[in-house]
């Protein structure tokens, strides 16, 4: 079967998903539309400051559209927050105190926080005394209600953490429906503090935030989902004012907490990205249903499995050997707009127990909103596929991808 025809058949197949996904993209412009409506967003907002930024009009409005847009009571949004992992690190040390635990109930966190939660000697929650205990996952790949009972009955937990996205493991990243639903266990158990939840990848990729079905604290990232693939670097907070609050003071300090804080390139990009991060992430979404859809016929295993809108703009791909895998990336590598005559190389990426291979010709360094793949070196020999600014650059990606599988195979293309 020829790469066209495959794609072809994918989308025939694919229809209705694809309208569910344009739906949802709708629901969440009209969403973000009204935030900026709602806070009067004006040309002075984009303006450039320095110095201590007191007064900062564009980087105070802009917390609340994401506030307003997220469900939250606040939100703190800036480009000093470095990546997902340090905004995540940034609400832990926030919210969190000496002798402290914190529960997680969506078993072991993505690679990068390891070393924020367990390292020694490097300023982690361990060596400040928090402790981080796991409840781990069933083998579907879903939360253990009575083992999370359980945990919370033996133990006085102030914070209680959810991954959302799989990291670099094979189960399904949870929809905001299996967020409510542990909200709801959690509660049910007991807990009172915090519920904290990492919800980068998943931004707009469904109708509503987890701070609207129980959440007190999400994170991200804004060169994932919601900087639209226009933000330069950042992150953001959103949740309660309380725990904003506490997260304001660790990222600068105590004393002054949001009041401190400039930008000299100003905020246009910021507000821009975030205005088109809903149809940025409908056009990730439909490119990972698409790919998966003509993998699966190949024969590949991927997850999500296809039939159900993803929970995030990730897709997992399992090869069979470390020269697929890596060929697979090289071919993401070779359909970028940027350095697509680059091979890339697997390199001990910081934050990683192993080597990491990654595509990633893009726009903004490393920015996941951007068509892009990542795979750890080790066994299963597994492709994380996610981002995608346009249908457009994915189908034609996935077209190239497919030819050179095909040919792989020893067939016609």
């Amino acid at each position: 079967m020829k790469a066209e025809e495959l794609i072809k058949n994918a989308e025939s197949s694919l229809a209705e998903d694809f309208r569910r996904i344009d739906k949802i993209s709708l629901l969440n412009t009209d969403k973000v539309l009204e935030a900026f409506r709602e806070e009067r967003i004006a040309v002075r907002h984009f303006a450039a400051t320095n110095g201590y930024g007191y007064g900062d009009e564009g980087k105070e409005a802009l917390a609340k559209v994401y506030a307003r847009a997220f469900g939250a009571e606040s939100a703190v949004v800036s480009p000093a927050l470095l990546s997902g992992t340090h905004a995540i690190t940034v609400a832990l040390f926030g919210v969190l105190r000496p002798n402290n635990r914190v529960l997680c109930i969506t078993g072991t966190p993505y690679d990068t926080l390891r070393g924020v939660v367990y390292g020694k000697g490097n300023g982690s929650l361990a060596d400040f005394g928090i402790a981080f205990d796991e409840v781990s996952l069933s083998k579907d790949g879903v939360v253990q209600p009575e083992l999370v009972r359980n945990a919370l009955a033996k133990k006085n937990y102030t914070m209680v953490y959810i991954q959302r996205s799989r990291g670099y493991e094979l189960r399904d990243a949870f929809s905001v429906n299996q967020i409510a639903e542990m909200c709801s266990l959690v509660r049910k158990s007991g807990f009172t503090g915090c519920i904290f939840v990492d919800n980068c990848y998943g931004e707009f990729v469904e109708e509503v935030e987890p701070c609207a079905v129980g959440a007190d604290l999400i994170a991200g990232s804004l060169i994932k989902n919601p900087g639209g693939g226009l933000a330069p670097t950042g992150g953001y907070l959103a949740g309660k004012k309380e725990y904003i609050t506490a997260c304001e003071n660790r990222l600068t300090a105590p004393s002054v907490g949001s009041e401190v804080g400039s930008y000299a390139y100003g905020y246009r990009l910021f507000y821009q990205g975030l205005f088109l991060a809903p149809h940025a992430v409908a056009q990730a979404l439909k490119g990972s249903l698409l790919i998966g859809k003509c993998l699966e016929t190949l024969g590949y295993e991927n997850f999500p499995k296809i039939g159900k809108i993803p929970a995030d703009i990730t897709r997992a791909i399992r090869f069979q050997t470390e020269a697929e895998l890596t060929d697979f990336i090289c071919s993401v590598q070779e359909c970028s707009p940027i350095d697509s005559f680059v091979r890339p190389e697997a390199w001990d990426m910081p934050g990683y127990d192993c080597k990491v291979i990654m595509a990633a010709g893009t726009f903004v360094n490393g920015a996941t909103s951007e068509l892009s793949a990542d795979a750890p070196i080790r066994k299963p020999y597994t492709a994380y596929f996610q981002g995608g600014l346009s249908y457009e650059h994915c189908r034609i990606a996935c077209k190239r991808i497919l030819e050179k599988l095909l040919v792989r195979r020893g067939e016609n293309i």
